[in-house]
């Protein structure tokens, strides 16, 4: 198969963010780098007759879902993506929780994972690039063609989101 350009530049530009962002999901830099190379691959298969509306966007999801896939596939429970913003971990050892704090954890991760898929795209992609993928507001607004204020709003409104959704079910900071 022959390659597109386009589509090879926009990967060689946005690679590292994308392998930054894959490594917050799976824990691992090699299995990141891996879901990265799939995930162009993947990317670089979607005929040039189908037109993808924002590709970046569509880049981002597939490696989303590919880290995803990989995490459960390994049985991976890294829950450092709830921890920093929502403090459910703090205190915890990473090497060894005990059973009543993993399963806490778990339900919290399932928490944010369900107020993740209930946001709008929009809001969850600005979410994921800023949390999971290290992109600053400036990257996002230009990733999604916005101004730098909706980026951050859209930020700020799935954070709240999702800790609201962790206190709905008395989960406390």
């Amino acid at each position: 198969m022959a390659h597109n350009p386009d589509k090879l530049d926009m990967f060689m530009t946005h690679r590292g963010r994308l392998v930054n962002y894959a490594n917050r999901i799976v824990g691992d830099r090699a299995d990141a780098e891996d879901v990265v190379q799939d995930a162009y691959l993947r990317f670089e298969g979607v005929a040039d007759d189908r037109p993808v509306d924002e590709p970046l966007a569509y880049l981002y999801r597939i490696v989303r879902n590919l880290s995803l896939d990989l995490r459960r596939r390994l049985g991976r429970d890294r829950l450092r993506l709830v921890a920093e913003d929502t403090g459910v971990l703090a205190g915890m050892a990473e090497d060894r929780p005990s059973p009543e704090a993993e399963i806490g954890a778990r339900r919290a991760l399932q928490r944010v994972t369900d107020a993740m898929a209930e946001l709008p795209e929009r809001t969850r992609i600005a979410l994921e690039m800023h949390r999971f993928g290290g992109c600053s507001i400036r990257e996002i607004a230009r990733h999604l063609n916005i101004s730098t204020g909706l980026a951050h709003a859209l930020v700020v409104q799935g954070l709240e989101h999702c800790r609201q959704r962790l206190h709905q079910d008395g989960h406390h900071d």
